[in-house]
């Protein structure tokens, strides 16, 4: 008998591809869970599974570079839930920053003993495929990063430039027993430096892996925010998500993007990630420093949250997030940078957080007893879709935001695109679908949404990883499949029958 030259033809989309402008109708073939074909009117007799995208948009799986998976629940849960979530919003890699200390698995010590737990606890859970971003916060994991690139395929580290001196939810006096990092050590600028340098020895010793091998910053300045919150507290003029926001103002932002900027040209770091840029300060600190700099190739970042919320928003206090929720003015400007093709991807920053933690039980209207973070994963796709076409975002550009940028950056070679040799990463959105958020919906276990009340226009119905259907409609067929990605991932293309 004769074998089928594709295990599943999605016939009758709308391809979307990242630098084309077209969407023609076509068919994509899969074979080994990887993209065979893609053509107009593929013959149906060589498939052993046929699925009619009945002329929806077909763009390649997101890749959600910013994720924490585990920080609020434990890992081994929220893998199963929040992965489930990403795959309602069309993503099939998640990307997810994790670091020692408190939250996450609530442990210190070196990463050779910290990150094998963590793979571990991953393994079999993902509905889609994952990596990790690390964070070394003490002498030791620096010590580290070397071998975590050989090792374990980890390219992409994190700083979180405030936590020595400021509080994951506010001021905070004792951030040593929170980074659970010993008396001789400091998470200061210094620290900083010496990642980079670490990071520009490893980069020097492995040329071929230049490209993929990044730091990404969290930019905020403590100093400024503890001044700033002590005044607001003080005063006590501002409440919610106005207050928030004037306890770390935008120019936090901008004089730390200045900082790490300087430090990756004194330190010869190349490639430098400027994370969740939430206001026009912070933008304008970014681009003055791409100017100043031009041999640092900076990526900058912004999430959906602050692609759609003002500090007015009705979601309240369930919207604190760190750097916070600005004012409908920075929101447009990130628009605007976002349009002329200043921002480098679009992210969910997701972090559930359940309704019964959110908020402090007896000061429930104190922004500054509400943790920090919520999730998103779930309504990436929709909420770009629908506030981008508004605004004039081609589809291609959705396409470049959310998935092949990112995947470039990251070392993800094989993610990105709907063409011949990439994972068949695809999702089915339908672009007349209006829907209203409702975040009880989602198979999150954070039993709300920040977006909750709103309408989105354009809705995913179908995700498929790898060619195999992970997302159908309010369902999730099958196991989880979802793998942990060594970077770089340089997939063999598909051994490709002529047609």
């Amino acid at each position: 008998m004769t074998q089928p030259d594709f295990d599943l033809l999605l016939r009758n989309v709308r391809l979307v591809r990242p630098h084309q402008a077209d969407v023609p109708v076509c068919d994509i073939g899969v074979r080994d869970g990887r993209i065979a074909a893609v053509a107009p009117n593929l013959a149906a007799s060589s498939a052993a599974q046929i699925v009619d995208g009945g002329g929806q948009l077909a763009f390649p799986g997101l890749v959600d570079a910013h994720m924490h998976v585990g920080i609020y629940a434990p890992l081994a849960e929220d893998a199963v839930t929040e992965s489930r979530a990403a795959a309602m919003g069309g993503v099939t890699t998640s990307l997810n920053y994790i670091r020692t200390g408190k939250y996450y698995l609530n442990k210190a010590g070196p990463y050779r003993e910290f990150f094998p737990e963590v793979l571990a606890l991953s393994d079999g859970r993902f509905h889609v495929d994952y990596a990790y971003h690390l964070a070394p916060m003490d002498r030791q994991h620096i010590e580290e990063i070397e071998s975590l690139i050989d090792d374990h395929g980890v390219t992409s580290f994190k700083i979180f430039m405030f936590y020595g001196g400021y509080g994951l939810h506010g001021r905070s006096g004792d951030q040593r027993s929170f980074l659970m990092i010993s008396e001789d050590e400091q998470y200061d600028i210094a620290h900083f430096e010496f990642v980079m340098r670490a990071l520009s020895r490893a980069i020097e010793r492995r040329p071929a892996l230049r490209d993929c091998i990044s730091l990404s910053l969290h930019c905020e300045t403590a100093e400024i925010m503890n001044a700033y919150t002590a005044i607001v507290q003080k005063e006590g003029k501002l409440q919610g998500l106005r207050a928030y926001s004037a306890s770390r103002p935008p120019h936090s932002e901008g004089l730390a993007i200045v900082i790490a900027s300087y430090l990756a040209h004194e330190t010869n770091l190349p490639n430098i990630n400027l994370l969740h840029l939430t206001s026009q300060k912070a933008v304008e600190a970014a681009l003055l420093m791409r100017a100043a700099f031009p041999l640092v190739s900076f990526r900058r970042e912004v999430t959906i949250g602050h692609l759609i919320l003002d500090y007015d928003a009705a979601a309240g206090s369930k919207a604190k997030v760190n750097p916070p929720i600005r004012s409908r003015e920075d929101v447009e400007y990130l628009w605007t940078a976002l349009l002329r093709g200043d921002i480098d991807w679009v992210v969910s920053d997701h972090a559930c957080c359940a309704a019964e933690h959110k908020t402090h039980a007896e000061h429930p209207e104190d922004i500054f007893q509400s943790r920090s973070g919520f999730g998103g994963t779930d309504y990436l796709l929709s909420g770009l879709f629908s506030e981008g076409r508004k605004r004039g975002l081609p589809l291609h550009r959705v396409a470049e935001l959310t998935s092949w940028n990112p995947a470039r950056r990251y070392g993800l070679y094989g993610k990105g695109d709907l063409a011949v040799g990439y994972d068949a990463d695809i999702v089915l959105l339908d672009p007349d679908a209006s829907f209203v958020v409702d975040g009880a919906s989602s198979p999150s276990t954070q039993g709300y949404s920040v977006f909750d009340g709103l309408r989105f226009t354009g809705q995913v119905t179908r995700t498929f990883l790898r060619g195999h259907l992970v997302y159908d409609a309010g369902t999730f067929p099958g196991p989880a499949r979802g793998q942990f990605l060594a970077r770089p991932y340089r997939p063999e293309l598909a051994d490709v029958p002529a047609l």
